[in-house]
């Protein structure tokens, strides 16, 4: 019996902010930015290597049924990924009341990763190095003298299922079935 689970993993992501003012209350913000993340994935591993399928078996006959298998314990699997981003978003502002103003956030974002799919290919856990995501989220614009500080929680889904199979490591290949990005993100804008 295997179980696999993602475990959070913090990243950081620095880019630019470009604000097309559609209106008052309504603007597109396009902010390209690159990021950098660790993923990290725990597949756990139980039972007796008597009542387990022989396929899984390593045949030589030098390493234990134990060794070979990591029965009794976790295997952590670190994936560490710089992305591209391109985010476009849709920014809705609530009428300005003293110094400050509610938004929401709605759009999507491509993100590229700068690793190149064959060095991808070599690591435990494969992934595609392309992916689409929904974006949605909500904040405050403060305002200040010099500037204006918008602190904002964005949710994101990603669409592309990301699993490569053919090229992950066998012992856990077939335990999972479709790997989509899902993040919360805490945004903190200077302008």
């Amino acid at each position: 019996m295997r179980s696999v689970v993602p475990v959070y993993s913090p990243g950081f992501s620095l880019g630019f902010l470009a604000v097309f003012r559609v209106h008052d209350q309504f603007n597109i913000m396009l902010t390209p930015k690159i990021g950098f993340y660790e993923f990290r994935t725990d597949i756990n591993f139980f039972g007796d290597p008597q009542n387990l399928d022989p396929s899984l078996v390593q045949t030589n006959p030098d390493i234990p049924v134990n060794e070979s298998l990591q029965q009794s314990g976790t295997r952590s699997v670190v994936t560490e990924s710089t992305m591209i981003e391109l985010p476009l978003i849709f920014k809705y502002k609530a009428q300005r009341f003293n110094n400050n103003r509610m938004f929401f956030t709605g759009g999507g974002s491509v993100l590229w990763r700068t690793k190149d799919q064959e060095e991808a290919d070599l690591e435990a856990l494969v992934t595609t190095g392309r992916d689409f995501t929904l974006d949605i989220g909500m904040g405050f614009d403060l305002y200040f003298k010099y500037f204006k500080f918008s602190p904002e929680i964005r949710f994101s889904h990603g669409l592309v299922n990301l699993y490569r199979p053919e090229e992950t490591d066998p012992a856990f290949r077939d335990a999972i079935s479709e790997i989509r990005r899902k993040s919360i993100t805490l945004y903190l804008h200077f302008q």
